[in-house]
């Protein structure tokens, strides 16, 4: 197998990965492992890429719909560790970790906590301690 090239020089890694050049500010996590599945995790996995994507804010290649400049990183990913009471759903770096999202949820977390930095505090399950 070939070694990998480090690659050093900022301009071609940008050319590579052009999300480099977006202002990211949070990445949200949904849960779509099997418990948080089953209580309805695709469907509010899809309202958040709906939402963000309309308002331009889901950071991503332009002919999916996506804001190449998008503030937000969308990630699916298998568990947050409390999927017994999932839908569960982690906003980064903030740290917030909510539970119980439905998909009326989805709208409310972006606009409150996305857009103007008031975490929905009814559905936080716990937040993430930094270090002091």
């Amino acid at each position: 197998m070939a070694e990998k090239k480090f690659i050093t020089d900022r301009e071609q890694l940008e050319k590579l990965a052009p999300m480099l050049k977006a202002p990211i500010r949070r990445q949200v996590f949904v849960c779509t492992g099997k418990s948080c599945r089953a209580v309805g995790s695709e469907d509010v996995k899809e309202e958040f890429t709906r939402v963000l994507e309309e308002k331009g804010l889901r950071q991503g290649k332009e002919k999916k719909g996506r804001n190449p400049m998008g503030e937000v990183v969308l990630t699916e990913c298998g568990s947050i560790g409390f999927c017994s009471v999932g839908t569960a759903v982690m906003v980064y770096p903030d740290g917030v970790l909510y539970g119980q999202v439905n998909v009326e949820d989805g709208p409310e977390i972006i606009e409150e906590h996305i857009e103007n930095d008031r975490p929905v505090e009814r559905l936080v399950l716990m937040r993430l301690r930094n270090k002091p």
